[in-house]
């Protein structure tokens, strides 16, 4: 027994000088293993989380009042997946937006259905309250039930105010409430120029936004892609096909890639729309505030639209096959720590601008900890003919933590309890 004790302390002690570290050391010495994508070794020198910009459109062309105008009050263009502004008139004027509000009332209800909240089968009883309301409805009445889904579809389609509110009431427990979670969904978004008074977009005092905000969150809520399902829906029943619904987005029969996204239409607001298009693997939001007639503002979405579609292009990102998960830490309680990777999927260029698109990583072959959750310690380098154009950080998933005295002596003690002697 004493021959074990001795045994175990001169094995804490060693631990705890880095002796433990020496088997580590040799397999970091050992051949790595292949990986397809070229990794180059260097030494590491953490940096902080904001150290490396990972913009992932590449584009210094866009387009505003001095190339060609559109009529209507404020307007622009913006591409999905890097939030790349490609047009903007006026784009930070508060103005009232009628029911593209109705973008954040279905935000609210898609992330209510992902976070397990609601259901789309849920029942919702029609209040008072609901059927109070005025403009485009679907004629609910107190006491009926539809369901979410029933719903959303009236809210996507028809534009119905009278159901936007009742998803309201039913996710928030009153519309005034659904309010403050819409501002609130807002500010986190930055739309910093944004104030919602209700869910459906009818005219009120305070009740303003703006064509970049109106962006944002069309952008955010096309992140949900079974959103599209309602919202190219060009004519649908309720009540058992007693109530017929037609798509207040005409664009769905006259223009190419049409995916939503969202009209409105009010005394205050004017003409308004939020149009959202794909072509190939390029998504575009067009937002039009202010029109003067529902010409005019598919005029001008689909003048937008043809811009963007006419001198952008999106690629994904390149592949990385068997690229390294973990990396090796020298003098820490683990011999290795999970990588993140924070890569795009999409990159957005000028059309013609880019071609041979690779990508490299750059590591160092082990790190010492300890060392923070969320280190930058890597890079993966963007090429285009040869030409590095852009870095992403590479991160460590969990904190590399120092081996020491204690946590050795814990770790031996664990070892042997679990041994017989």
């Amino acid at each position: 027994m004493k021959k074990i004790i001795s045994f175990t302390l001169s094995a804490v002690i060693a631990c705890s000088f880095g002796l433990s570290v020496f088997a580590s050391q040799a397999d970091l010495a050992q051949p790595a293993s292949v990986q397809q994508a070229e990794i180059v070794y260097t030494p590491v020198e953490p940096a902080s989380a904001a150290a490396i910009v990972n913009s992932d459109s590449f584009v210094d062309k866009t387009a505003d009042q001095t190339n060609f105008d559109v009529p209507c009050k404020a307007a622009l263009l913006m591409e999905e997946s890097t939030g790349q502004i490609l047009y903007a008139k006026n784009a930070d004027q508060q103005l009232p937006i009628a029911s593209i509000t109705k973008v954040m009332t279905m935000l609210l209800v898609m992330e209510a259905i992902d976070s397990g909240k609601i259901k789309l089968q849920d029942t919702v009883p029609i209040t008072a309250h609901a059927y109070s309301m005025g403009g485009s409805q679907i004629w609910l009445e107190p006491g009926e039930i539809f369901t979410v889904h029933e719903l959303l579809k009236a809210v996507a389609v028809s534009s119905a105010n009278d159901a936007a509110v009742a998803l309201a009431e039913f996710v928030g427990g009153s519309e005034s409430v659904f309010c403050d979670m819409m501002n609130s969904r807002a500010r986190e978004l930055g739309m910093a120029n944004t104030n919602f008074v209700n869910a459906c977009g009818l005219d009120a005092q305070g009740h303003l936004s703006t064509a970049n905000d109106v962006a944002i969150m069309s952008c955010e809520l096309m992140k949900h892609r079974e959103i599209f399902e309602y919202t190219t829906i060009w004519m649908d029943y309720l009540r058992n096909g007693q109530t017929q619904l037609v798509n207040t987005n005409k664009m769905l029969h006259s223009y190419t890639g049409t995916t939503g996204l969202k009209t409105g239409t009010t005394s205050g607001a004017g003409v308004c729309i939020t149009a959202t298009a794909t072509r190939g693997e390029l998504s575009l939001v067009a937002v039009v505030l202010g029109a003067s007639s529902s010409e005019e503002r598919f005029a001008a979405a689909k003048k937008l639209l043809d811009f963007g579609f006419s001198n952008f292009e999106s690629k994904a990102f390149p592949s990385i096959e068997n690229y390294p998960q973990e990396i090796k830490v020298r003098y820490g309680v683990e011999k290795a720590v999970g990588l993140e990777y924070n890569l795009p999927k999409k990159l957005l260029f000028l059309k013609g601008a880019s071609s041979n698109l690779e990508s490299r990583i750059t590591l160092p072959e082990n790190i010492d900890a300890p060392m923070d959750k969320g280190t930058i310690i890597g890079s993966v380098d963007l090429y285009s003919q040869g030409q590095k154009i852009k870095e992403y950080s590479i991160t460590l998933a969990d904190d590399a933590e120092k081996i020491t005295f204690k946590k050795a002596f814990g770790i031996l003690l664990r070892a042997a309890a679990g041994c017989e002697f």
